[in-house]
């Protein structure tokens, strides 16, 4: 069932088995898991059914740190979450990404790759990613690639695409044991006197309205920065926020930094292509491939993980070809876009301003357009013979090399809240993301492998960016809205927020899902990893839930002050 709290039809106090914070892939498939077993489930939703310009502007939030990051990129209140606007890339995490380095201090995982197994093969299916498409554990990529040289090496992902909203809108709708409540933004969860259990999350929307969710158990899912800023925000009984009485809750922030390593001359751009363009094929259920470092490199070097993506620059296409791709954009470019649509352009662009060769953008008037295609045809014919034999429809004249990057878990490195607030009255999120002189350091040297490496192999040669060249220059870095570490996992409450099973420390009822539990990020896409990790909390509530009962009622819930 779906409701919007925002109708008076909607009452103000609902009660469930389980309240889940958020219904992006995470929120969703663990809803989806604990129904089918049986359990009701309320999940909240502070967005609607698509992106919404007031809605979105309550992530927004100030960035204190010294690289560049805007805390509301890729960041959806709506249903289905981040996946309304992400890239589709899945892959699980390494046993190398998981395990504890000696040269990454404060790394490691309490869990380990085979106690995930299982729950990737489950999350593979929740992204609709097809057994035929896995063989030993990784997933197929046709045509098959050699090894590349040391200190390279290539791993496949998938990229499914999927809108988690879209995709389980209607079995959310039709299930009868789940209420899917919209405009429900979380306030703050509101604990026992000895905080040692939650009553209730207070819950609101935008007009005023206010109300309550009792349950056995919470999930916070609500994403990798909002997880730790609900945990602070929620303040009336734990002065210092929820989860946080070793100051660990917002610590240890990491994101996947990237920047542009330089660019590749005179290289062999077809065998580039074959060897290390990462796309095969285009869609839900394309496979890519990704250049990364080796694990014996790692070792050597003493180097977190890492990837570089190779980007083929054309040389200037032909007026007539140019002309035709102008005019493709620009027919197939909205004539006037609807609100969603332009708070999700508005999220990728704050994203990608910063990577090489972005799509060609339809700006022009198409009468004029397709004029100068058709004067110029011959140009259009020549590029589709060449497309025919499988050449280049353009020259490419070099290669651009983007990097991106692990980061060494920080303490200081942290999210916290602004003095500001927001439109329900609540503190603004505030980003300090920080990178360590180690992390910098490692990330030049990993940038001179991957460099050298690809012009050995592609014959050609490799021109630092300026940054390189100059060891005092700071690193134009940039991150990648893979948002991790904020609600950390370990065994320890002096180490961590979360224990293995991803419950907080000393709170008997509230768990965590997402990426804000990761301890360290490795080079993997986190989504595969978000969701596997919430369908293992679903197993561990199977588990606890008949032992659990509904905590003291809490108060009714009052206006947060402005």
């Amino acid at each position: 069932m779906i409701q919007d709290f925002r109708s008076a039809d909607c009452p103000e106090t609902l009660a469930a088995d389980v309240c889940v914070v958020g219904a992006g892939p995470a929120g969703i498939s663990l809803a989806l898991a604990l129904a089918q077993a049986g359990w009701t489930v309320c999940l909240l939703e502070g967005g609607g059914m698509h992106a919404e310009a007031a809605s979105q502007a309550l992530n927004e939030g100030e960035s204190v740190g010294p690289y560049a990051f805007d805390p509301a990129a890729c960041r959806l209140r709506a249903i289905g979450g981040a996946t309304r606007v992400w890239g589709g890339g899945c892959i699980p995490m390494g046993s190398s990404e998981m395990e504890d380095r000696d040269w990454v201090p404060g790394g490691g995982w309490p869990i380990g790759l085979d106690e995930l197994a299982p729950y990737y093969d489950r999350a593979n299916r929740m992204c609709r990613i097809q057994p035929a498409d896995i063989e030993d554990g990784a997933y197929r990529v046709e045509p098959r690639r050699p090894d590349p040289p040391a200190p390279l090496r290539l791993r496949a992902s998938r990229s499914c695409r999927l809108d988690f909203g879209r995709a389980y809108r209607e079995q959310l709708q039709q299930a009868p044991r789940i209420t899917l409540l919209l405009h429900a933004n979380l306030l703050r969860l509101q604990a026992t006197p000895d905080a040692r259990a939650i009553r209730s999350a207070a819950i609101g929307d935008l007009s005023g309205r206010r109300g309550q969710v009792r349950a056995r158990c919470f999930v916070l899912a609500a994403g990798g920065l909002e997880n730790a800023r609900l945990l602070l925000l929620s303040d009336d009984v734990a002065p210092n926020g929820l989860g946080n009485d070793r100051d660990l809750v917002g610590r240890y922030f990491m994101d996947h930094p990237r920047c542009r390593l330089g660019t590749l001359r005179q290289a062999d751009v077809a065998r580039a292509g074959r060897l290390y363009e990462s796309g095969q094929g285009r869609g839900p259920g394309s496979a890519f491939h990704h250049v990364c470092l080796s694990d014996e490199a790692l070792r050597t070097h003493q180097l977190q993980h890492a990837r570089v993506r190779p980007f083929t620059i054309e040389c200037a296409p032909p007026e007539g070809l140019a002309a035709m791709r102008a005019l493709r954009a620009t027919l197939r470019q909205p004539s006037s876009l609807d609100e969603s649509a332009r708070v999700e352009t508005r999220l990728l662009d704050a994203l990608d301003d910063d990577l090489p060769q972005r799509q060609t953008v339809g700006t022009g008037r198409p009468g004029p357009l397709a004029l100068q295609t058709v004067r110029h045809a011959d140009d259009v014919v020549r590029a589709a013979l060449r497309k025919l034999a499988r050449r280049r429809v353009v020259e490419a004249d070099r290669i651009e090399l983007v990097g991106y990057f692990e980061q060494m878990p920080n303490r200081d490195s942290r999210v916290g809240l602004s003095d500001t607030r927001d439109a329900l009255g609540l503190r603004r999120i505030r980003v300090d993301w920080r990178m360590t002189g180690l992390d910098e350091e490692r990330i030049r040297r990993a940038a001179v492998l991957f460099g050298e490496a690809l012009a050995g192999d592609l014959n050609g040669r490799f021109d630092p960016a300026s940054w390189l060249l100059d060891p005092g220059a700071p690193l134009p870095l940039y991150g990648t809205a893979h948002h991790m570490g904020t609600t950390r996992m370990s065994d320890s409450p002096a180490t961590g927020v979360v224990d293995r099973q991803c419950r907080v420390h000393g709170i008997e009822n509230l768990y965590v899902a997402g990426s804000s539990v990761f301890p360290t990020g490795g080079w993997s896409f986190p989504t595969l990893t978000i969701v596997a990790l919430a369908l293992r909390i679903g197993d561990e509530l199977l588990r606890r839930l008949p032992d659990m009962p509904m905590a003291d009622a809490a108060p009714a819930a009052e206006p947060v002050p402005a």
